[in-house]
């Protein structure tokens, strides 16, 4: 488990994916994050080199979101693949990220954190912007949707840029 000050973040069980699916769909998500079947779910929770975790708010309990990790230990990678919040602005998305690169570089020692992100995705923009995050470039029109050929912006962390964002920050 994953404490921050107001949320947490826990393994995701299979009585959790109905949730994890309502997430994806909501309004405010569906657009931006790739939505899985009940058996590809259940996959990602019994895989080793997945980490799928739901973003509880600590005071309620009540699920506010979800975040989806492809490992790949043997280059040190950490990819994002899904994150979705349903409590919009109130900073959760902050919270979370920063407790990822506190997982990914101090407690599982990963090199590199990365993700994808659509360019009309703009609150995932100014999130990963705000957090320090690197754009790397675009793969274009990378990705078919039922919304058209979709560009993904590359977006990632350096342990040597999150160590020396850490040091700045102390």
């Amino acid at each position: 488990m994953i404490k921050t000050k107001r949320l947490y973040l826990d393994d995701a069980a299979e009585s959790d994916i109905e949730t994890i699916m309502e997430l994806e769909n909501h309004k405010d998500n569906r657009n931006f994050v790739w939505k899985g079947t009940y058996e590809e779910h259940k996959k990602e929770i019994e895989h080793n080199d997945f980490l799928l975790y739901v973003i509880k708010e600590k005071d309620t309990d009540e699920t506010v979101g979800f975040v989806l990790i492809n490992l790949d230990n043997k280059s040190e990678r950490f990819e994002l693949r899904r994150f979705a919040i349903s409590k919009k602005g109130m900073g959760y998305g902050k919270e979370v990220m920063n407790a990822l690169f506190k997982l990914a570089f101090e407690e599982l020692n990963m090199n590199r954190f990365w993700l994808d992100v659509y360019p009309d995705n703009i609150i995932g923009i100014r999130l990963y912007e705000g957090v320090g995050m690197h754009r790397d470039g675009i793969l274009r029109q990378n990705y078919k949707s039922e919304r058209g050929y979709l560009d993904q912006i590359i977006y990632s962390m350096l342990k040597s840029e999150y160590c020396q964002m850490a040091e700045a920050e102390r």
